[in-house]
């Protein structure tokens, strides 16, 4: 058994990573400013969007999608269940209700139909996953939804992702929200980032995230006329800026994206082929060795039936051989925050899934060789690998 635990998500930080925090440091100013606007410029540029917006984490990108679209107390949200629960608190927040709705279960995305089906006159807004970095068909979605019912996609897996058409997700025209969580694809530790193409939506973003101020701190700092604030505040605003000390990595990390994704797809080759071959058989998200996935994320679902062990069971002895196997997600309508009124609709596709997936290391940092001890050792606990 190795020694060193290998977590389901691990970040890959080089010299160069190292080189940009110590300029930073060195620089004297560590909190947002050219770092933070240089890293905006490069994000939107590598999207295909005109506007990014940074912000200190996906849930607040999230959140202020939401408010700069207007949702107020008893407005609905729908959003998948099969999600991490920042997905819905960021409506709950607003004081909006989330309503759930169900998944593909090959894709483990919403689709229009799911989404429409939970639809009614206090719909306001919809909140898409690209679960585990599978873009979703969001002009499908456009195309059925009515135009008064906006659209923020959930894309804190989806990173690099590309549409069918070819564009990455970011360049939607819809507010897109990314995560830069240890995890994630791009690490800058924490932080998050809005991706849009109005402009005057982004500089109300730009505004919220400094307690709706006026100037940003940056200005305020360089600039003798903004030792005062000129002009009242008119709205209520929120903590929620990303810093330079950030920035100067996402930078860094975003030119990188590229070896990145190479080293995500052999991963995901050498589990596919290798964990093929496990009978009975094991079942791989749609398109995972698309080169359009992200792969943030490697899931695996257990047979219904004939598996050697439960997924539970199966998940605590990867962990006890040093393997991070993960959960992914539990369904949120099935948790007392969000079961409120007891009205939560049963998800049968969603609870399905639910119940038979696990997620399977992958990261940039991993090697060839990590790959294959993960896969021995789940053909060595699901059971035997047919010749």
């Amino acid at each position: 058994m190795r020694d060193e635990y290998l977590p389901f998500g691990r970040p890959n930080f080089s010299d160069a990573e190292i080189a940009a925090v110590t300029r930073v440091l060195k620089s004297g100013w560590v909190g947002m400013g050219p770092e933070t606007i240089a890293f905006e410029r490069e994000l939107a540029e590598y999207l295909g969007a005109p506007h990014v917006v940074t912000v200190n984490s996906c849930t607040s990108a999230l959140f202020l999608s939401l408010v700069v679209q207007g949702i107020r107390p008893g407005d609905e949200v729908i959003c998948p269940s099969f999600t991490w629960c920042a997905t819905a608190n960021a409506a709950l927040l607003l004081g909006a209700r989330p309503i759930f709705c169900d998944i593909d279960p090959a894709t483990h995305c919403v689709t229009a139909e799911t989404v429409l089906s939970r639809v009614t006159a206090r719909t306001r807004a919809v909140i898409v996953v690209h679960f585990g970095g599978l873009p979703m068909d969001v002009q499908g979605l456009r195309a059925a939804l009515p135009e008064s019912i906006a659209i923020v996609e959930d894309a804190a897996h989806a990173l690099g992702a590309r549409f069918e058409n070819g564009a990455r997700v970011g360049a939607s025209g819809n507010l897109t929200c990314f995560s830069f969580y240890a995890n994630k694809n791009l690490s800058t530790g924490d932080g998050g980032a809005i991706a849009l193409f109005d402009r005057a939506l982004a500089e109300r973003l730009q505004s919220l995230r400094q307690n709706a101020l006026p100037i940003n701190a940056w200005k305020r700092f360089t600039h003798a006329r903004s030792l005062l604030l000129s002009e009242g505040l008119t709205e209520l605003g929120y903590k929620m800026n990303y810093t330079d000390l950030q920035a100067c990595i996402g930078r860094v990390q975003l030119a990188r994206q590229n070896e990145f994704e190479r080293t995500r797809l052999e991963i995901a080759k050498y589990y596919v082929a290798r964990l093929s071959k496990i009978t009975p058989p094991l079942r791989f998200q749609d398109r995972c060795l698309d080169p359009r996935h992200a792969r943030h994320l490697f899931t695996v679902q257990l047979p219904s039936s004939g598996a050697r062990m439960g997924r539970d069971k199966l998940v605590v002895a990867l962990r006890e051989m040093n393997i991070g196997a993960a959960l992914h997600y539990a369904p949120l309508h099935e948790m007392p925050l969000y079961r409120g009124d007891n009205t939560s609709p049963s998800l049968p596709l969603t609870e399905q899934v639910a119940k038979l997936i696990m997620t399977l290391p992958i990261s940039a940092s991993m090697t060839p060789e990590d790959a294959e001890y993960v896969a021995a050792g789940l053909e060595r606990l699901c059971g035997d690998a047919s010749s």
